[in-house]
């Protein structure tokens, strides 16, 4: 049967001590199949380096992501800092396309002083002008991919990432199962709260009807009241969300998805991951 789930590390591996532009040699040899490149702190990668990168992505089989950096807030009250987001993305939107990353992985914002509706608002009006700089620009391969965020503070539950992603071109979710499970304050038990994730998707989106990939994080995580609190190793069970039922609903569902692995051991979680997946192959 054709793997229809691929992992791989969020950032380069634990173990990997060469060049950003090699590491999907080191990636391809420990088995995984995903990568997602970290610009958490700002957009640095050059164009002769980002088109290295993709050609040893493309060389290995390994599907690139990308994160933008975390300092973007399209839901920022003051104007200086949504068009500094704005830019953050252009850039993120341009390195990627040297890069060929099929996500551009992004956190929306913030509430702040703002209703959720009117976070929303406002945040779907920077969205617009990004694109509009993007074409003026003409950068026209991309896809971002803004995620369901950790803390209840912060602009990005299921719902508010749909209704982004419904709302414009170009864009798809990133579900961080962990996030949602946080903001959630231990919302995900077992199967049938995975189903329900991945029904408000395919009834939103129509995620899960076709051949597109569902882009994924997953840690265990340490949540208050607040939300996400601390990123825990996989085989620290006593933090949720639970894994094995996730696959069980993806392959219930028959969905292709890529898991990027956020624990603390990136690359040796992602192995396990794997191989308690393939389990079920």
């Amino acid at each position: 049967m054709k793997k229809k789930i691929k992992f791989g590390p969020a950032g380069n591996p634990i173990g990997f001590n060469g060049q950003t532009v090699d590491v999907c040699d080191y990636i391809n040899e420990l088995g995984l199949g995903a990568y997602e490149y970290q610009a958490t702190y700002g957009v640095r990668i050059k164009k002769e380096s980002a088109l290295k990168l993709a050609n040893n992505a493309q060389k290995n089989d390994i599907k690139v992501s990308m994160h933008a950096p975390y300092y973007i807030n399209l839901s920022a009250q003051k104007e200086d800092v949504l068009e500094r987001s704005i830019d953050r993305l252009v850039q993120s939107a341009r390195a990627a396309e040297w890069i060929g990353a099929y996500r551009i992985v992004f956190h929306p914002g913030f509430y702040t002083k703002y209703t959720p509706q009117e976070a929303l608002k406002r945040c779907k009006g920077a969205i617009s002008e990004l694109l509009n700089n993007l074409d003026s620009l003409g950068i026209k391969n991309f896809t971002f991919a803004p995620e369901t965020t950790g803390k209840r503070s912060q602009l990005g539950n299921l719902d508010e990432i749909i209704d982004i992603c419904q709302s414009f071109d170009h864009f798809a979710p990133t579900i961080d199962f962990a996030h949602l499970h946080a903001r959630g304050r231990g919302c995900i038990k077992g199967a049938d709260d995975y189903h329900k994730i991945l029904g408000k998707l395919e009834d939103g989106l129509g995620i899960g009807s076709g051949s597109e990939s569902l882009h994924c994080h997953f840690t265990r995580i340490e949540y208050t009241d607040a939300g996400e609190r601390k990123h825990h190793v996989l085989n620290e069970t006593e933090y949720g969300p639970p894994l094995e039922e996730l696959f069980e609903a993806l392959i219930d569902c028959g969905w292709n998805a890529t898991i990027i692995c956020e624990t603390p051991f990136l690359e040796m979680d992602a192995i396990l991951m794997q191989k308690m997946y393939q389990k079920y192959l």
